[in-house]
């Protein structure tokens, strides 16, 4: 994809699914990347050499932070900063999911998953944008969103749903603000995809079976799927493309759209 080479590429939630996925996407068109993870630190680790075979020119590291910290925020992107002097593209990808009947969600978990899918989000994409707007440099921002935000399927993941959902209007009201200073802002809405979040695809055939049925393609999506897409709207293959979340599905939208 063209414009990718030799680019600084910092991605949230970076160790496992659909966020390894990019990383390698972005170390094989030449990209260094910055892996943001949490917790566990040894499947970054086991990426960071994964990127460095890849892409042995580029400047690779770990930027460990929780997205939900506003403080671990800064201090994450001061890193990254220190490090590269520049960034030119942020994939907000980091983020979870509780799983309650609506009238049974507990406060404490609808505030995390808020938290880090909707607010650790904008916090980055605002790091992110004022990075850019102090360098005058133009750049790109991919935020994952969800099929969920258009047409919900798993209506006990609620604050998923709603929290993905603001995602998607983030995505379209930073495109405005800022596609004049070279800015921009865009998302991808994941189908059904075989990532940590979904491990229960692996464990539950009828599950599975159940969701295949709903997906016109027939199957559920593989990370590396959804990556190409990010890889993408980050690339200058994209470059009139505004404020736009492509949904990468499976036609499953189509099908729920009757």
């Amino acid at each position: 994809m063209r414009g990718l080479e030799g680019k600084k590429v910092l991605i949230t939630g970076a160790a496992t699914g659909i966020g390894r996925a990019s990383a390698l996407r972005f170390a094989e068109e030449g990209a260094s990347v910055a892996v943001n993870f949490v917790g566990d630190p040894e499947p970054a680790e086991a990426l960071l050499e994964e990127l460095s075979d890849l892409c042995p020119e580029g400047e690779h590291l770990l930027a460990p932070a929780d997205i939900a910290d506003e403080d671990a925020i800064d201090s994450l992107f001061a890193g990254v900063e220190q490090a590269w002097g520049v960034l030119d593209v942020l994939v907000a990808n980091a983020g979870i999911k509780v799983v309650h009947e609506p009238h049974e969600v507990i406060l404490a978990d609808y505030d995390r998953v808020m938290a880090v899918n909707q607010r650790g989000a904008f916090l980055c994409a605002q790091a992110a944008i004022q990075h850019l707007l102090d360098s005058g440099r133009p750049g790109s921002v991919v935020l994952t969103s969800s099929i969920q935000a258009h047409f919900p399927v798993e209506e006990i993941a609620i604050a998923y749903i709603m929290s993905k959902a603001g995602v998607t209007g983030m995505i379209k009201a930073l495109a405005l603000r800022y596609a004049r200073h070279g800015i921009r802002v865009n998302g991808v809405g994941p189908g059904a995809t075989r990532t940590p979040m979904n491990a229960e695809f692996e464990t539950d055939p009828e599950l599975e079976r159940a969701v295949v049925r709903m997906i016109p393609a027939g199957r559920i999506a593989d990370p590396d799927e959804i990556a190409a897409v990010i890889a993408f709207l980050a690339s200058d293959d994209a470059s009139y493309i505004h404020g736009q979340t492509i949904l990468v599905d499976g036609g499953m939208g189509i099908g729920r759209n009757g």
